[in-house]
């Protein structure tokens, strides 16, 4: 079954904080445990932090503690000096969760991160700047900014149109001002995102799955 939008509006509803400001990724055949590795990131930093105060810290934190942690470093305003992350198995995929993060959109970040195995990555910034990446060993294949998904760039840019247009992705040259999503497209215009991911990994996330799943985490280093 192709995902749909429509699939996906609950993000928008069920967590608008997240919403705000998030980026999701998605790497196949890799354990928590592999991503931490592969990162470079320090568990460390996290039970140093929370450890005294937080259940399950940092094998098995919940959504609600994995979120509130994002926001609580040992920083100015809750920063911390990289990029706090969660991650969990689902299937054979490994989901990587960043309240105000944007990690899983850092090119630099995701080549070797998907390096002999897949990647799909979605985000947004407080100021609804978004990316979408699509990467296959090593190499991106696809990289858009969903509001102007007709400018595409990767090594196969066209290799998921199919897949965009089914999604719910306005194809069309949208660099017009006038084309820009109205306010009632929002909701629609993030399932899209969504659903574009389901479409290319197969998995379908949904709020039980967050809410309820038990998070690794940790702190990666930023990149130069």
């Amino acid at each position: 079954m192709i995902a749909t939008a429509a699939d996906y509006v609950w993000f928008y509803d069920r967590f608008p904080s997240l919403w705000e400001a998030y980026c999701l990724t998605l790497v196949e055949s890799l354990r928590p445990e592999d991503v931490v590795t592969r990162l470079g990131a320090r568990t460390e930093d996290v039970v140093a932090r929370f450890g005294d105060w937080m259940d399950n810290v940092p094998s098995g934190m919940s959504f609600d503690d994995l979120n509130s942690a994002a926001y609580s470093g040992p920083g100015p305003y809750g920063t911390w000096d990289g990029h706090f992350f969660g991650a969990v198995s689902v299937e054979d995929w490994c989901l990587i969760v960043e309240p105000n993060g944007f990690m899983g959109a850092t090119p630099a970040i995701i080549k070797p991160l998907s390096a002999g195995t897949r990647l799909v990555s979605h985000r947004r910034n407080v100021n609804a700047v978004k990316h979408f990446y699509w990467a296959e060993y090593g190499e991106i294949q696809l990289g858009f900014e969903p509001p102007f998904a007709s400018d595409r760039y990767g090594s196969d840019p066209d290799g998921a149109v199919e897949a965009m247009r089914r999604a719910g992705f306005d194809l069309e040259d949208n660099d017009k001002p006038e084309r820009l999503a109205v306010a009632e497209d929002v909701a629609a215009r993030t399932g899209a995102v969504f659903a574009l991911a389901e479409n290319l990994t197969g998995i379908k996330l949904t709020a039980q799955l967050l809410e309820e799943s038990a998070y690794l985490c940790a702190v990666a280093p930023r990149t130069n």
